[in-house]
């Protein structure tokens, strides 16, 4: 019978003949999925059998990984902020540079909730997650949020998509992690229709951003993932645009837009901002390695 380490091996010299960039760990997380342990416990366990079962399922999905296909869609999950979400080609895969969109967004809530207590203020603070996907922001938040020990009233939470598929994958998620309750869903484009009784205080976005041009040269796992959550239009901003045309109706008067951004679009974002927003505040946060990430946008204090 195979050895784990025989199918590591296997593994790793065919992914890197085919020039993978990370073909170990490509190959371990694909092997322990096959088995249904951890990644740990297959580096650790060399000389234990795979199982024939087993063995059949990893050169499976090490015959898709080697044809391009994303190690998230194999496994059908992605780890993202701490949580594993449920992926497929239904929507992107949530990426690493997202989750500081979620970090900003989680910090701009508690700082406003801990403003509005004791102001006796009774509605919730309302959130939206616009172009949603696998619902990655919005469930992060509503797990972070509710790890923090806050209300499930306290926070409206509203996860936007025009892809009803997406929105399928994203409820989905939502149930998973027990915030089905926390996170309401809604297809649109764009901004929803605002609240009743307010515009949104908080709004997060992950749009396209991708340069229409740049598409065709886009690594081979992305020719996977739906073409419409990537290609931003012809300078990449074309989308973000479109929000941004949205928020003097659909953004409260005090509130705060997070948009991710491409690494080279840091001055780009600004002059878009200058010239749909005049007069508006657009900081550009950058991430661990210093690279602009997330476009923060704010109304004029008037």
């Amino acid at each position: 019978m195979t050895t784990t380490r025989a199918l590591l091996d296997e593994g790793v010299d065919r992914l890197r003949a085919a020039g993978f960039e990370t073909p170990r760990l490509d190959t371990e997380l694909l092997l322990a999925h096959a088995i249904g342990v951890e990644r740990t416990a297959v580096v650790a366990n060399g000389e234990a059998p795979a199982g024939a079962d087993a063995e059949a399922t990893f050169r499976a999905s090490l015959a898709r990984r080697a044809d391009g296909e994303p190690v998230a869609y194999i496994r059908g999950i992605k780890e993202f902020h701490g949580i594993a979400l449920a992926v497929d080609k239904r929507a992107l895969i949530p990426r690493p540079e997202t989750e500081r969109v979620v970090d900003l967004v989680l910090a701009e809530v508690m700082t406003r909730l801990t403003a509005r207590a004791g102001a006796g203020t009774t509605e919730p603070l309302r959130v939206v997650d616009v172009g949603t996907g696998s619902g990655a922001i919005a469930i992060a938040l509503a797990v972070g949020l509710r790890a923090r020990r806050v209300p499930a009233d306290e926070v409206a939470i509203a996860a936007v998509d025009l892809s009803a598929e997406a929105l399928d994958l994203a409820r989905e998620n939502a149930v998973g992690h027990a915030v089905g309750d926390r996170v309401r869903f809604e297809q649109a484009d764009l901004l929803p229709p605002t609240p009743p009784t307010a515009p949104w205080d908080v709004v997060a976005a992950n749009l396209p951003y991708v340069r229409s041009s740049a598409m065709a040269s886009l690594p081979t796992p992305t020719t996977f993932e739906p073409a419409e959550a990537l290609d931003g239009g012809p300078d990449g901003l074309t989308v973000i645009a479109r929000l941004m045309d949205a928020l003097p109706d659909g953004l409260a008067g005090d509130g705060a837009a997070f948009l991710e951004i491409g690494a080279d679009q840091g001055e780009a974002i600004v002059a878009l901002a200058s010239q749909r927003l005049p007069g508006w505040a657009c900081q550009v946060a950058t991430d661990l390695a210093g690279l602009p990430r997330t476009a923060v946008l704010r109304r004029p204090v008037a």
